[in-house]
């Protein structure tokens, strides 16, 4: 045996009888029950599962609400902020308008992790509007469009076309 085998074989054996000093519980956090695993289970899928079944969102609504929640970050119009451009413009930088494959992702994204300095602080109803708002400044839909758990599903995004889905079978499998 050379001397790198010795080397692992005694930091194995001292791992061992380390792990043998642990407690059989460590204590730490606390068991999540159902109501909590609930709270933090808000994924949305593209096909729309996961959208909250009440609320609507509308264009008027969401420009309030981004002016006053979203603006300082990504700018009045979603493209002149100092973070992440929301808008498509002439820069042809990846936004939302031409780049995201689909409309649920904006729910939820902004759902988990807006504002900034809040994440997880907005109501369902708030990120309808605001996810409203951010696809009629994309040009995606119309200023008169009401979106809600039926209708934001069926959005055709523009860029949609550039991803495949992925059908593979035989791994694990996302719920």
């Amino acid at each position: 045996m050379d001397s790198v085998d010795v080397y692992h074989s005694s930091w194995d054996d001292g791992l061992e009888n380390y792990r043998k000093t642990w407690p059989s519980r460590f204590r730490l956090g606390k068991l999540a029950d159902q109501q909590f695993i609930a709270k933090w289970d808000i994924d949305v899928r593209p096909d729309g599962k996961g959208l909250p079944k009440e609320g609507s969102g509308t264009v008027k609504a969401g420009s309030k609400l981004y002016h006053q929640k979203c603006a300082s970050c990504h700018g009045i119009n979603g493209y002149e902020g100092p973070y992440d451009k929301l808008v498509t413009d002439s820069t042809g930088k990846n936004t939302i308008g031409n780049y995201w494959p689909y409309a649920t992702t904006i729910f939820d994204y902004v759902r988990r992790a807006m504002p900034f300095n809040a994440p997880g602080s907005l109501s369902d109803q708030e990120v309808y509007d605001i996810t409203a708002y951010l696809l009629y400044l994309n040009k995606i839909i119309e200023a008169n469009e009401v979106i809600n758990a039926k209708t934001l599903p069926k959005i055709e995004m523009p860029a949609r076309k550039r991803y495949v889905i992925d059908d593979r079978k035989g791994g694990p499998e996302i719920k």
